[in-house]
């Protein structure tokens, strides 16, 4: 039972902490609307439970031998963070009468948790904490994460739809999304400082 409790306690930080997917999650509830935003919860929850598994049968070992590899995840990464801040910042602040397909989906929050070299690495040290070769713990630790991660994500997805009840007039949103824009370049930023 404290394995179990300890693996829902690590996915319960890394998915709920606050990061480039929460935001832009957050930012869809409140465009959106959070029904809208569970694509990419979604998307962004079987990414990275996809991503827990490859490192769980040996992808990690391919950073070991390439560690050039990282490095072009960490920079296709932050080249997607800009690409979302550069979008997210030039949002008009109108509430739901954006384009559907402006709206982040299921392939945005997935190729998210894949170019995030920190996604790499939770995955890693959750392998490296928790699984080990047990392939029954690998199964246990990504049917943890699926749930706890999809809960989290919603999370955020949920207050953005609560900030979208309290009428954002057009020229506050626009400031907000500027100010999350700003935040995913900071995400950016500190993705290719660390390199």
């Amino acid at each position: 039972m404290t394995l179990i409790l300890s693996m829902a306690a690590f996915a319960l930080v890394a998915s709920l902490s606050p990061g480039p997917v929460n935001l832009v999650g957050f930012n869809t509830g409140l465009t959106h609307g959070w029904r809208p935003a569970l694509r990419h919860v979604a998307g962004a929850t079987l990414g990275f439970v996809a991503l827990l598994l490859a490192v769980g049968f040996g992808l990690h070992e391919l950073l070991t031998a390439w560690p050039r590899l990282l490095d072009v995840l960490r920079v296709a990464g932050a080249l997607f963070l800009l690409y979302l801040a550069w979008k997210l910042a030039r949002a008009a602040g109108d509430l739901g009468s954006r384009p559907r397909d402006d709206c982040p989906g299921f392939r945005d929050g997935a190729l998210l948790q894949w170019l995030n070299p920190k996604a790499w690495l939770a995955a890693a040290a959750g392998v490296a904490l928790f699984v080990g070769e047990d392939r029954l713990r690998l199964a246990l630790f990504a049917g943890l994460y699926l749930v706890i991660c999809f809960a989290s994500l919603a999370c955020w997805a949920v207050a953005g739809e609560w900030l979208r009840g309290r009428a954002l007039a057009p020229a506050r949103l626009r400031l907000l999304n500027r100010g999350l824009a700003a935040l995913l370049v900071l995400c950016a930023v500190s993705l290719l400082w660390e390199g």
